[in-house]
């Protein structure tokens, strides 16, 4: 597939002034009788029916997602590589072509600006998906890193569309459309391939802890792939998902939200994701010193699991308590379709979090929803696992 699809008619995807911005899908959404909602900007299937449904169709069979709001940034040129590993947080000049990785890129106090996946296309050409409220600040910033290396920096979000399909059928409801075999995408892989006469990027990536694809389409592309998956899909358990259950998915997952568990306030370290920083990666990189630093540092907090012993739902703000004594904060929570109960993301006080994964005695670990202490248990991430 070229990296940079034909776009659709800007008319056939340009919002008028204030409102959302619409996908290339909208009409089939609206067909599908989905609940609509704003999004980062964009105009987003929230539901099309039950969202535990829908979050249950991906554990147990297939689930068709429009992620066409994301971010797609490229950077091309002999310096493109040198660039991301100056503008990034990982070893880009050291990713193969045709491999994506998972990364940030940080401020220079080491605040996360967002975080990234980077599939390296060719030897000088990289696509940067960020997320959909940060793509205009991503693509700055990494312009401006850019600009003493030889390599270019455009935001294409406009010529892409984005559909995944994530779950344990998704691999053989996916394979009769695709022009290669499936078993040569490999995670954290890409492909050019055609999907129902269709020339798509096909990636092996997700966000719901399921096995699954994203395939990166041209906007005039995407209705004819999604109804061709959907149809592909229809007797094999495959339902359209919503916004609500990507978010309880990716809960369940263990899965990082900018916005929630990321930000500019903390760092990969406070988020147990310090994996993503390379420093043994040759030359400087941006927020280099703030982050060494903060990897010998006693953490101010830690991201910890949440499971709630009672039906009550912690959320985003909440208060975690220890003792009846704030020590931490919800950062995202919702009822578990595969648990069955309430579990929550937090940050807790290091001291804290390591009481509570001791303590046998219940009710001294609990979360302040709406003035009642509601007892909580903590337990390690993610929540859920797929079956190997």
């Amino acid at each position: 597939m070229s990296t940079q699809p034909d776009p659709t008619p800007p008319s056939a995807t340009a919002p008028q002034p204030g409102e959302p911005r619409p996908t290339p899908l909208r009409a089939v959404h609206e067909r599908l009788g989905a609940t609509m909602t704003g999004f980062a900007g964009w105009l987003m299937p929230l539901r099309y029916g039950s969202e535990i449904a829908e979050h249950r169709a991906v554990r147990s069979a297939a689930g068709l997602f429009d992620l066409s709001h994301m971010g797609e940034i490229i950077v091309r040129g002999p310096g493109a590589a040198e660039a991301l590993d100056y503008a990034l947080t990982g070893h880009l000049s050291a990713l193969k072509p045709g491999r994506a990785r998972y990364t940030m890129i940080c401020q220079p106090d080491g605040g996360i600006l967002d975080d990234l996946i980077v599939y390296r296309l060719g030897e000088d050409e990289f696509l940067v998906v960020a997320n959909a409220a940060n793509t205009g600040v991503v693509a700055a910033a990494i312009g401006e890193r850019a600009s003493g290396y030889t390599a270019g920096v455009e935001d294409k979000t406009g010529d892409y569309a984005l559909i995944a399909i994530q779950g344990p059928h998704a691999a053989r409801i996916l394979a009769p459309l695709a022009d290669i075999p499936l078993d040569d995408v490999g995670y954290y892989a890409s492909h050019r391939a055609v999907v129902t006469g269709r020339a798509v990027l096909l990636a092996r990536t997700g966000y719901t802890g399921e096995d699954g694809f994203e395939l990166f389409t041209s906007p005039a592309d995407a209705e004819p792939v999604w109804t061709s998956l959907a149809e592909a899909g229809s007797a094999d358990g495959l339902v359209p998902a919503g916004l609500a259950a990507r978010d309880t998915l990716r809960l369940e997952a263990g899965m990082p939200l900018y916005g929630s568990e990321l930000g500019v306030e903390m760092t990969p370290f406070e988020a147990g994701l310090g994996r993503v920083v390379v420093f043994s990666k040759p030359g400087d990189f941006v927020g280099r010193a703030a982050l060494a630093a903060r990897a010998q540092a006693t953490p101010k907090h830690v991201l910890a699991g949440l499971i709630s012993g009672t039906r009550r739902v912690p959320r985003h703000g909440y208060p975690v308590l220890w003792d009846s004594q704030p020590c931490g904060t919800i950062t995202s929570g919702a009822p578990s379709p595969t648990l069955g109960a309430p579990i929550a993301m937090a940050y807790l006080d290091p001291d804290t979090a390591r009481q509570a994964a001791e303590e046998t005695t219940p009710g001294r670990l609990a979360v302040d929803i709406r003035g009642s202490a509601e007892p909580a248990q903590i337990t390690s991430l993610p929540f859920y696992r797929r079956p190997r």
